[in-house]
Parts: C-alpha cells; structure tokens; sequence
C-alpha cells in the first residue's frame, strides 16, 4: 500500500485535540498548590517610583506576597544572542530597579489564591511616580534623542546616478506602530522542583530560546530548565523570545516554593510583550527612459525603545529584489518611550515593502509603463546585495499566473475610469519577497513495535499545521498513514529544534525528521539480522524496507512487529540532523506577486477590498491545505496592517490609547474579500533535501502597497502613510 504524503492537501492531525479541547495551552496547566499572579503596570511612561502604597492590596482576600524593586529578588542578565540561543528583547529583568521607561512596563506583581483575587488586590496597589517628560511617537523621538545608524548597504553611486536619470521619484512612506495581538495571549505557568530544576510551561514560539535564556537569569545549567510548548494559539513573532512577565512568574514561583500562573491581560499586550514599529521611510527611485532602474536609495528610522535598539528594517529586500546597479539601504533607530519593539509577522519587508513597491508603481508611471511590465523589465536572477545567484527564483511565473488569474489585461490605466455600477474600481500590485532560511535541528524517529512510529523534535506548532507536516514526512519516508505517526513537539528536553518564526521551521525540522526516519529504518534493519531476528541468516545490505515491512531477496518478509517483538525491543530509534542554511554558492528567497481589486464609493465614502490573486514560488508544497491557509492569513494580517492597524499614542504623554480590541481595529469576516491563491510548488532542493522554504510570512509582504496602488488607480489619491483611512482616501477627491 503506498502512502505518498509530501504535497498531500492532510487535515491537520492535531485538530481533533483542539477541537476536543484535549489540546492544553500554557495557562490550562494546574500543578497542585498552583497560585496566581497579577501584574501591577506603569501609568506613566518616563520618570520613576518613588513610593509604594501596599496595605489595602495586602488586606485584600487570598494575598499571598506583593513583589516590586524593593524586594524581589536579584536576577542575572540574559546574553541576549542569536548564536548562543537565549534572546531576550527587553534585556532589563522585571523589577530591576526604579526607573521607569514606558507605559505598562511591570512594576509590581501580586500573587494570590485566585486569579479573581489577584487581579483585585492589583487593582489597589498605590504607587506614586516622579514622572518626566516623554517621547510618545518616532517625529518627538528624533527630535529628542536624534538618530541612531544602525546599518547600511550600498553598492554604486545611488545619488549621483538618481540626479541624472530622466525618470524620478522622492517620496517619504510611513508606517504606524501594530501590535500582534494572537489569540492565545501570553502566559506562563512554572515550578520549581525540590532538586532545583524549573519546569515551565510557556507560550513560546522557541522553546530552547526560552530554555537558554532563563538558564542564564536564574543561573542554572541549561538542564536544570525544561520549557513546554505543546500548543501555542500564535504569536506572530511577540512569542520567539520570552518577555519580563515570564521572568517575574519564575521569579515569583521560586520565592514562594509553589507553582505561579500569570496571564498577560490583552491591554498590557500592547505595551509589554513587543510590536511592529513605527516607521518613516524615504525612497528615492529613478529611472532611464526604458524603464530600467538606475538609482535605488532605500533609507529607514524606525522608533525603539529607550534601554533596547531593534531597527525595522524595512529595506531588507529592497537592494535585491530588483536589478540595480546603485544602490543604498540604510537603517536607523530613534528612541521613544515604548516598550521594545520585536519582530512581527514579516520583520522589516512587511512594512518595508509598502514603500518599496508604492514608489515602484509611481516611477512605472513617471515612466509611462504599466506595472507589471516595469517590474518585469527590472527582473532579476541574481541577488546582488550578496553577490550570489538565487537558488530558484520563478517570480515571473508569479507574474504571469497571478496577473492571468486576475485579468490584469483588461485593466484601464486611466484614473477612476473602471466602474461597477455606482463603484469605481480600483486595481493594483506589487510583489512580494522573503528570505528563504535553514537553521540546525535535531530529530528522533522511534519505529515501535505495534507498527506505529514516533516523532520528537523541539520545533514548536504555532498554529500553523507543523504537526502534521512533521508527520507526513516520517509518514512519506516510514510508507506508515498518519494515523500511526505520533508527532511530539515543543518540549526543550526534546532534540534540538528550531524557532517558529521566521519561516525557518519548515525547511529546517523536516530535513532532520526526514533523516531520523531512514536511520529508524536502518536500526530496524540491523535488529533484523540478529541472532534471534526474522534475517539472522540474512545481511543488512540484502533487506528493503516498504511501507511498515523488511523483505530479503527471497521474497520474505516481516513486520516491525515481527522483528522487535520477539527481541523484547520497544523501538528502532533513528537520529536525524540539520545543519544551517549552505553559504558560499547561493542566495535563497522566496518571491511572488499580489494583484488586489479595490471598489470605492464615494457617495458614501465606502472602501472595500473585493478580490484578491496571489501567486507564490515558496519551494515545494508540504501540504496544500496548511500552506494555502498559511498564505491566505498572511494577505489577511496584510489587508489589516493597509486598512485598519495602529496602536495611537497620546502625544502629551506617550499612552496607549486604543489597547483593546475594541478600538484596534482588525479584519474581521465581513473584511474578507475573495482570495485566490496559486502556490508554483517548484522545490529548491539547494536549500534542503525536500526542496521546501517556509510560507508564513511572504503572504503579508507586498500587500498593503498593493492596496495603496489600488486605491490610486480609483481615486487618484496617492496615499503613502498607513493605514489607508477614509480621511487620506478623501483629501482631494
């Protein structure tokens, strides 16, 4: 019976778990004697405490220890390195002294029987402030503290060669600060064992990340550490690294000799647990009368946080995914009194693409050219920012299946001259591009004796279907259905895995799981030809293995069963391994193309996103149905982050004033327009043996300029600061 997996549209095979409810998150764990914690958060954004008022808090029911600066105790920094695994972004622990850097940073942690009773006593903890000016938004951030350089790369003379082209565009793009927002918000549950080992459970999307690090704070050897993460209801990039509040909950547990809950309330996830940051962006793009680009200068500030410096860096595709040959991307931070921006969904190319691909569309018609045809005439196989050939690169297939999928043919260039009854039509595009990474990991693949196979690896499963995609690779490999492979993951004592975030974790994991499988096999083997094996007159070399079955040249055969059954062996384990990405010959992208129809009414000022095509060359496909579902969140994430998404500040005080989902507006059904999604499934196999590259996050890239060319076409209003609100769709028409 031959069980081809790979590409296969699988249901995802922990469904039934979460459907069930038998999935548990990090905060459905209880351990005996558990307590919870409630954070005490800043209510202003610059300055320092001088004074605590605890005794109502304390009087209040079910109390069991309020800690803050003053008595909690003395934590160690993190390294905070990619190289050594144990990121951090606020590399400040909680409670580490007096000063406080920005709105709903910790200040306080109350502990109690109860989450209600927790909760109640923060609400009466009294602290007063000594509060300073602060610096509310990336324009009072340069002013205040200036510009911080945080890198560049340049090749040719951008400037000369812009001042002498015919064909010109200067613009200046902006982008607001977005928050993530998952589902599942963060949580973390830890205790601490009588020999000192601390077992965590997390909502992680790196469970050896958060291992590592709070190794390092709490000064233990990484083992003594374990962090799970079987389920995590997203993250978006807020979950790679671990945030103060999960430093606190281990603090809080091992000061109390008692396990400690703590939640993140969705208005503290606005401030305490990262965000996209706000970006200016400045694209001067110039070309010759053809139409080839001769001058590209992509330079970027984004804000950051006061103690950490996190770039958004928005021009990571832009020296590359055209061919130019003068080129400057620069990156630069200002310091503003937020908490410390992370990466979202996309870092750097999903805002950073909005400028690139607007400015784009507007020099194709400085030129005179239709979009596609501009972007087509400036192609490129070659990824000159590295000096290396791409591994694959069919954007233009992208080009041509998105664009006939669409009927971009019968587009009228003319402003506002396509209609639908009452609606004007808008239609627009741009293209989409994100780096194509492999990071090491480990797997273990155990063949079991009643026929089934085991999975374990410490990749984690976002929500995005790794489980089963892990599994239909052992499953391809093992010829076993999915129903007899059990897929483990999101456990630290498990082999090495690699972050979720990224688009890694695809083209990383497998490859490992893929290995782990054959070498299962050639254990099986080996026991075969025991003394007391079905083989023992048999050589290794003379037995094939298919579909759960050794056979010799004999024609006979035996079942895993059949070999480790009368051995008294549970399982042949195989060990598989990744290694990074391969240097020195290729650059690996991923690359595609987004074409997004528009209608605007302006009698009632109404803006709808009514179609849109995609097509992508992201590799081979795993499984159609997660990766389709992959790439159509990400247009979804991309249309909230063009349309609605901004997390507003007051200028007087650099609050939060819309951190709810009440007023952070996000899509939502009725938002949702008609996607079409085409994936090329052409593997890159210089990559790793299965010729994947991850998905999650190309489909974001490119979508909201894609949005803004739309709405010019329609309108003939060029909006360059997002989001695209009715108030700047309106200013001239």
């Amino acid at each position: 019976m031959s069980h081809a997996m790979i590409g296969a549209a699988a249901r995802r095979i922990d469904g039934p778990d979460k459907l069930t409810g038998r999935a548990r998150y990090a905060a459905d764990h209880h351990p005996d004697g558990m307590a919870y914690a409630y954070g005490v958060y800043s209510r202003i954004a610059n300055g320092r405490i001088v004074s605590f008022d605890l005794a109502e808090a304390r009087r209040s029911p079910g109390v069991i220890d309020i800690f803050h600066h003053e008595n909690f105790p003395r934590l160690h920094h993190s390294p905070a390195t990619f190289a050594s695994e144990d990121m951090v972004d606020e590399t400040r622990p909680p409670f580490e002294d007096d000063t406080v850097r920005y709105a709903g940073q910790f200040v306080a942690l109350v502990v109690a029987d109860t989450f209600e009773h927790a909760r109640a006593a923060a609400y009466k903890v009294q602290v007063e402030y000594e509060t300073e000016d602060a610096v509310a938004n990336l324009d009072q951030g340069i002013e205040t503290h200036g510009v911080k350089p945080a890198d560049s790369d340049s090749r040719g003379d951008a400037d000369g060669a812009f001042e002498n082209a015919p064909h010109r565009v200067d613009a200046t793009y902006t982008t607001p600060v977005e928050t993530h927002n998952p589902m599942e918000m963060h949580a973390t549950t830890a205790r601490w064992t009588d020999d000192g080992r601390l077992i965590v459970h997390e909502s992680a999307q790196g469970v050896i990340f958060a291992r590592n690090a709070l190794a390092a704070i709490f000064d233990l050897e990484p083992s003594k550490v374990e962090v799970h993460a079987e389920y995590i209801g997203s993250g978006f990039g807020s979950k790679l690294w671990i945030w103060p509040h999960s430093v606190a909950t281990c603090g809080a547990s091992r000061e109390l000799g008692r396990p400690v809950q703590m939640m993140v309330p969705r208005q503290q996830m606005f401030t305490t647990t990262g965000h996209r940051a706000e970006t200016r962006q400045h694209l001067r793009l110039a070309a010759d009368d053809e139409g080839r680009l001769v001058s590209l200068a992509h330079d970027t500030i984004s804000a950051t946080s006061i103690r950490n410096v996190f770039p958004e860096t928005c021009g990571s595709a832009s020296g590359s995914l055209y061919a130019c040959d003068n080129v400057r991307v620069t990156h630069a931070t200002a310091a503003t009194n937020h908490g410390t921006p992370t990466h979202m969904r996309a870092p750097g190319a999903g805002v950073g693409l909005f400028g690139l691909e607007s400015a784009m569309d507007e020099l194709a018609e400085a030129v005179g050219m239709d979009p596609v045809e501009f972007r087509r005439k400036n192609y490129t196989a070659y990824d000159a920012s590295a000096g290396l050939p791409y591994s694959s690169v069919h954007l233009l297939e992208a080009y041509d299946q998105a664009a006939a999928a669409f009927g971009w043919s019968e587009r009228n260039p003319e402003i506002g001259s396509m209609r639908d009854g009452d609606k004007i039509l808008g239609w627009g595009m741009a293209s989409c591009s994100w780096p194509a990474m492999r990071m090491a990991s480990d797997a273990r693949v155990a063949l079991r004796a009643d026929g089934s196979a085991r999975i374990n690896c410490a990749c984690q499963d976002i929500g995005t279907g790794t489980y089963t995609i892990v599994a239909q690779t052992a499953g391809e490999i093992l010829g076993l259905p999915l129903d007899k492979i059990d897929a483990r993951l999101g456990d630290s004592s498990f082999p090495r895995g690699p972050i979720s975030g990224g688009s890694w974790a695809t083209a990383s994991a497998l490859p490992a799981v893929a290995e782990a499988s054959r070498q299962a096999i050639e254990t099986l083997k080996s026991y075969a030809v025991n003394p007391t094996g079905p083989f023992a007159d048999s050589e290794v070399d003379d037995l094939t293995y298919a579909n759960g079955e050794l056979k010799d040249s004999q024609g006979r055969s035996a079942t895993i069963a059949d070999v480790l059954t009368p051995q008294s062996l549970a399982s042949a384990v195989g060990t598989g391994h990744t290694g990074g990405a391969p240097e020195g010959e290729y650059s690996f992208r991923s690359f595609g193309a987004h074409f997004v129809e528009i209608t605007w009414d302006p009698g009632i000022a109404e803006l709808k996103v009514t179609r849109v095509v995609s097509a992508f060359d992201v590799g081979r496909i795993i499984n159609a149905k997660t990766a389709r579902n992959q790439a159509e969140g990400g247009i979804m994430m991309g249309l909230g982050s063009a349309l609605f998404e901004a997390t507003n500040y007051d200028e007087r005080d650099a609050l939060p004033v819309n951190s709810n989902y009440a007023e952070y507006l996000v899509p939502v059904n009725a938002d949702t327009p008609a996607l079409d999604v085409t994936l090329l499934d052409h593997p890159d196999y210089e990559l790793n043996e299965l010729g994947a590259r991850g998905i999650g996050e190309i489909g974001v890239t490119g979508v909201q300029a894609a949005v803004a060319n739309a709405v010019y076409h329609a309108t003939g209003v060029r909006v360059r600061d997002l989001p695209l609100s009715l108030d700047k769709v309106m200013q001239d028409t």
